[in-house]
């Protein structure tokens, strides 16, 4: 943590990395995480796919905050299913794989896996649309599209 004169910054978030068109986004379960007995809690899978996504579509250039900022809208989850296969705990190292399976004109749906090494800890399908301030559906803003496209794995792909 760095300080400056009162001003606590913020540590910078940890670094995520395309791997192909697979997103790495590293999450480590700390106390605040877990249960009383260091078992990371249900919800938190949620938060850290969620901290995935958001920095998967920060490193792809889409400027969420902005087109928020401008009155255009935000992405939303629309729809999810996800499985818990085993638990992560307290202090583990967690890797969170997000790849966008399907791309269409106002939403996209990725699957993310939550990983400790090669073991698979949660699965989640999440379906994201666009919507406009008020909540109705919208197409996404100009170039995301195309940007969002670079990603998207190939019909078939594991």
């Amino acid at each position: 943590m760095t300080v400056s004169g009162d001003t606590f910054l913020r540590p910078a978030p940890p670094e995520s990395v395309f791997d192909g068109r697979v997103h790495r986004y590293p999450v480590r379960a700390y106390f605040e995480d877990t249960d009383a007995g260091g078992v990371v809690y249900h919800a938190n899978y949620l938060r850290w796919f969620e901290r995935a996504r958001s920095e998967m579509i920060r490193q792809l250039g889409l400027d969420q905050p902005g087109a928020i900022a401008e009155g255009r809208g935000a992405y939303a989850v629309t729809d999810l299913a996800i499985r818990y296969l085993r638990p992560a705990r307290l202090g583990d190292a967690v890797i969170i794989a997000s790849r966008m399976t399907e791309l269409r004109a106002a939403s996209w749906r990725v699957e993310q896996k939550a990983l400790r090494g090669d073991m698979v800890l949660a699965e989640a399908s999440i379906r994201i649309g666009f919507v406009t301030p008020d909540g109705r559906p919208a197409r996404h803003p100009a170039g995301w599209y195309e940007k969002l496209q670079t990603v998207l794995a190939p019909e078939g792909a594991a």
